[in-house]
């Protein structure tokens, strides 16, 4: 497994816990990004334990559930479930802990960012003091239900002004306007880069593919990211109708083969 390449617990969605762990030690896979849900489903304290006794470099933890921000009396409640995971996070030695922005129902996108910032404000001490660091993803338009930024270029300016990282989704930024751009000067926020592939033409998600697959012109893609200087993973987010037909396992393993021989040629 190529050093910079970590495989997501979303790449196994249906499976619990004690199946992921199960799979990475008889697939050999050693960098993974643990879900929240899962921990959650198999006791925090518990799960935190089997994750941290398997060995595993743990480069995120995701799947945190969305603020929802224009509700505020429900942000008490999201807060401790954050609290929990950044236990967690501490537990495992997560390199950083991504959520989406929640959605932002009724509120315009400035108020919405306002309202963000404020459901975070104790948290993201909290993070800091902790020494783990909060990644921020932006989202497919489509999914107005999880999170209401959705260029690499917003939650890059929304999370400088938070005191964040970034999550860089490329299946949700490829085909945005000056992206170069964007990454040169964002890099340096960059905490996590998710990689997966897209076939035009799909009206449907999510529905990802294995790198390699679909369209997106991944090679110039990550080569921006690595010329611009970031020095993290590059984990494999796989989900949608293409990888169930597949089974997890065989497009986690082509995944990461595919991934590795892309990192290797810009390398050399």
């Amino acid at each position: 497994m190529h050093p910079r390449i970590s495989l997501s617990a979303i790449s196994t969605f249906r499976w619990s816990l004690d199946q992921d762990l199960a799979f990475y030690a008889d697939a050999g896979i050693t960098n993974v990004g643990i879900s929240v849900a899962k921990l959650e489903r198999a006791g925090w304290d518990a799960g935190s334990r089997r994750v941290a006794d398997a060995g595993l470099r743990v480069t995120n933890l995701i799947g945190l559930g969305p603020f929802h921000l224009d509700a505020p009396t429900g942000w008490d409640e999201q807060r401790e479930r954050v609290i929990r995971a950044l236990d967690a996070a501490e537990a495992v030695g997560a390199e950083c802990v991504v959520f989406t922005t929640g959605p932002a129902g009724r509120l315009t996108w400035e108020e919405a960012a306002d309202a963000l910032e404020a459901a975070l404000a104790p948290l993201t001490t909290d993070a800091r003091e902790r020494g783990i660091q909060f990644a921020l993803e932006h989202t497919n338009s489509l999914r107005v239900d999880v999170g209401f930024v959705h260029t690499l270029r917003d939650v890059v300016d929304l999370a400088r002004r938070l005191g964040t990282g970034v999550c860089m989704e490329v299946n949700a930024c490829w085909a945005e306007r000056g992206l170069a751009g964007t990454v040169a000067t964002g890099a340096d926020t960059f905490r996590l880069v998710q990689v997966s592939d897209f076939a035009v033409g799909t009206l449907s998600t999510p529905n990802r593919l294995v790198p390699g697959d679909g369209d997106i012109p991944l090679e110039r893609i990550l080569g921006q990211v690595l010329e611009a200087g970031y020095e993290g993973c590059f984990d494999l987010e796989l989900i949608g109708p293409r990888i169930d037909e597949e089974g997890y396992a065989a497009a986690a393993g082509r995944s990461i083969e595919r991934l590795g021989e892309k990192l290797r040629a810009l390398d050399a």
